[in-house]
């Protein structure tokens, strides 16, 4: 334990200008909502999870699958379009906007953040930016997608790669800083077997 003294003094941090999006009980009746009905649903009730997070505000496509251990912080900031799947343990940590394309996989372990903490301020002070992903695209298992980020229509995010920058469109990416690496490919359907 050395004695230097703190960049940060944490008593003066104050998020007190942080809009949730919802009053208090609404945020609470949510967590409480989530934290029971979903890990009790079956997987195959997919309907019903889509349904209460569209109760809750969020806007879910057709087609859309969530599992059972997935996690939404405030679900009236998420939008996934159409044939989009979230996976098992996937974390949206929607203190700003997620915007998820049509027929998009966040696989298992992911976590889209959208806050983050200004390592200037003296206080902590608390920043938010939204996350796109769009159309098409691959987040693979055990990804961090950090705020402010967009991933380009059918670009694929290599398992346990760490997003901080925009990623382009058709593109392979991995690493930790992710960077893209290779063109992904469109294949012919009328060539597979």
């Amino acid at each position: 334990m050395t004695n230097d003294q703190p960049f940060v003094d944490l008593r003066k941090y104050d998020q007190s200008w942080f809009d949730r999006g919802r009053p208090s009980w609404y945020v609470l009746l949510w967590w409480f909502v989530q934290a029971i009905a979903f890990p009790l649903t079956p997987q195959p009730l997919n309907i019903l999870r889509c349904a209460l997070l569209r109760l809750f505000g969020a806007h879910i496509g057709k087609g859309v699958l969530i599992r059972p251990t997935a996690r939404f912080t405030y679900p009236w900031k998420v939008t996934i379009g159409n044939y989009s799947w979230i996976g098992d343990n996937v974390v949206l940590y929607s203190l700003d906007q997620i915007h998820i394309g049509e027929h998009c996989v966040v696989s298992q372990k992911s976590y889209l953040c959208t806050g983050t903490h200004d390592l200037q301020d003296p206080a902590f002070g608390l920043k938010t930016a939204s996350i796109t992903i769009e159309n098409g695209a691959w987040v693979a298992a055990d990804c961090f997608v950090g705020p402010g980020v967009q991933i380009g229509a059918n670009a694929v995010i290599g398992a346990r790669s760490s997003v901080f920058t925009n990623m382009p469109s058709g593109q392979v990416c991995w690493g930790s800083p992710c960077r893209p690496k290779t063109a992904r490919l469109k294949l012919d359907p009328s060539t597979t077997p």
